[in-house]
């Protein structure tokens, strides 16, 4: 049911300080009123309500049993509006809200779970939301702000996108643990001509693909592509099936197969830069705080 108030705050301290006191002169004072102003705003109060809330003598004043559960009551209300009040004190100061960070293979196999396990340390009261998301798809998701951030690869150059590097990757060989290349120290993109390759899928890794094509073009040849994978651990996993090599950051140190083979690609300039990417156009309170916390970050070794 709908109720129209016809009193406010005012009212509501008034009939406090009466009932917490119970004596209207000690209530006026404590109110900095007059003992008529503060009788006319209990009156008010009451004829709102519909109902006495204090007796009234000569000698004495006395909460009703509708006083005492009104009373209970403002306390409780008192309680709510306070922490209301802190919460949008805190909320304009960033220190609680929402985050919602969009990220691709290589960060979240990489740098961003220290990043975002550090700053949860720093702000406890900000959610954060994870999305896997593309590279490419990230730009457009920035453009239109459906997400705060994104963790991508770099470098990108957009009207009105900022960025910083988080981390710079060189590129590692994953094969086959019985591969005949695997007792070698190191590899080079022309000793991989003959092999047949396992990438991510174009839709979800066509930043990386499109730039590793480039180098092997470079090198003199087209990688022969038997198998596609959405995943990290699919690519993997079809790399310790035998049916195939692949070519994937230094994050791949973070997992602790067994089954595969991991060797330095040399004689490349390809690296993978993972670069966090944000709107300058709309830069929320708990957003501030996590571009500084990422400012203060120190770039991975």
């Amino acid at each position: 049911m709908s109720i129209n108030f016809r009193f406010d705050l005012r009212h509501i301290k008034a009939f406090m300080a009466v009932a917490e006191s119970l004596h209207f002169k000690k209530a006026a004072d404590s109110l900095f009123i007059t003992q008529p102003a503060l009788s006319r705003l209990i009156k008010g109060l009451e004829e709102a309500v519909g109902t006495e809330l204090l007796a009234r003598t000569t000698r004495q004043v006395a909460l009703t049993e509708a006083g005492r559960l009104f009373l209970a009551e403002c306390k409780e209300g008192l309680r709510v509006l306070e922490r209301g009040v802190h919460l949008a004190q805190a909320a304009s100061q960033g220190d609680i809200g929402h985050i919602s960070i969009a990220y691709n293979d290589f960060s979240i196999n990489g740098v961003l779970p220290d990043i975002i396990e550090r700053f949860k340390e720093k702000y406890p009261n900000i959610s954060i939301e994870l999305t896997h998301m593309p590279s490419h798809e990230q730009h457009r998701a920035l453009q239109d702000c459906s997400i705060d951030a994104g963790f991508m690869i770099g470098p990108l150059n957009a009207p009105g996108i900022e960025t910083l590097s988080c981390a710079v990757e060189e590129l590692l060989v994953v094969l086959p643990l019985r591969h005949p290349l695997a007792g070698r120290s190191s590899l080079r993109l022309e000793d991989l001509k003959n092999e047949k390759f396992i990438l991510g899928a174009d839709n979800s890794w066509k930043a990386f693909r499109s730039r590793f094509l480039k180098n092997c073009q470079q090198a003199g040849f087209t990688p022969n592509i038997v198998q596609e994978a959405t995943t990290s651990t699919g690519i993997f996993g079809l790399v310790a099936a035998n049916m195939g090599i692949s070519v994937y950051t230094e994050c791949v140190y973070k997992f602790t197969r067994r089954d595969i083979h991991l060797i330095p690609l040399e004689g490349i300039e390809h690296r993978v830069e993972t670069v966090a990417a944000w709107n300058s156009a709309f830069i929320s309170p708990s957003f501030a705080h996590f571009i500084r916390h990422l400012q203060d970050e120190p770039l991975p070794a």
